[in-house]
């Protein structure tokens, strides 16, 4: 089923709120339509970062699920996470809510698993690296597929660009997207803001996946069949 699909209302969560201006206009690029709203913390980011790699607090989990439940009191039709580092939000608070959740990097990650077996994993923030890694394990035990990531961290890219040096970000990046097509099968850019990148690694020898493209459009068709 597909058309128009203005009666339908897409609420993004947001751990920092600078992410909803970058987002938005991909979103409408692939669902005009489609009403958009935005609910996030800053304190959100600040605490994920401020806590050891790996370790999410559970207050974030929390705020997470409150977010969910007043979307869904408010008549959303779909939730989109819009943070990678604590995707895990989603399957906790989905006993909770009622309302379809989506992890804005899932899609890509299900699309990693079924393209290669060795995939590089590329980040620039330390605390995304580990949620990342565990979802493209995840979907590949859910696929039946046995894969081995490749894990590469430029920390000073996410820095730069954080600063508005977005040239000096994406040169880091084109570099280490180039020694990791030389030992793997695919790649994936942990972090949506990777996706500045897109026409860049378009005609990469190996695929080049990024998240907010292939979320949105994974949205559409969660709309489209509602």
């Amino acid at each position: 089923m597909s058309g128009n699909l203005s009666g339908k209302t897409l609420g993004m969560i947001h751990a920092a709120i600078f992410t909803a201006a970058f987002l938005e206009p991909i979103a409408r690029s692939i669902m005009p339509d489609v009403n958009i709203m935005h609910a996030g913390d800053d304190t959100v980011q600040r605490d994920n970062l401020a806590s050891p790699v790996g370790y999410i607090p559970k207050k974030n989990y929390y705020k997470f699920a409150t977010f969910a439940r007043f979307f869904q009191e408010a008549g959303i039709d779909l939730i989109v996470l819009g943070c990678s580092t604590f995707n895990r939000a989603v399957e906790y608070a989905a006993p909770m809510v009622d309302v379809p959740m989506l992890q804005i990097d899932r899609p890509m990650m299900e699309k990693a698993v079924i393209t290669g077996k060795r995939i590089g994993l590329l980040g620039t923030l330390p605390s995304t690296m580990p949620a990342s890694e565990r979802l493209l394990h995840l979907c590949a035990s859910e696929a039946g597929k046995d894969i081995e990531v490749v894990p590469v961290l430029n920390d000073q890219a996410f820095k730069l660009l954080r600063a508005g040096d977005s040239a000096s970000h994406n040169s880091m990046l084109l570099d280490d997207i180039a020694e990791l097509t030389k030992k793997t099968d695919c790649i994936v850019l942990a972090q949506g803001s990777m996706a500045i990148l897109e026409d860049d690694v378009a005609g990469n020898p190996v695929p080049v996946f990024t998240s907010p493209k292939l979320a949105f459009e994974r949205a559409k068709q969660i709309l489209e069949a509602l």
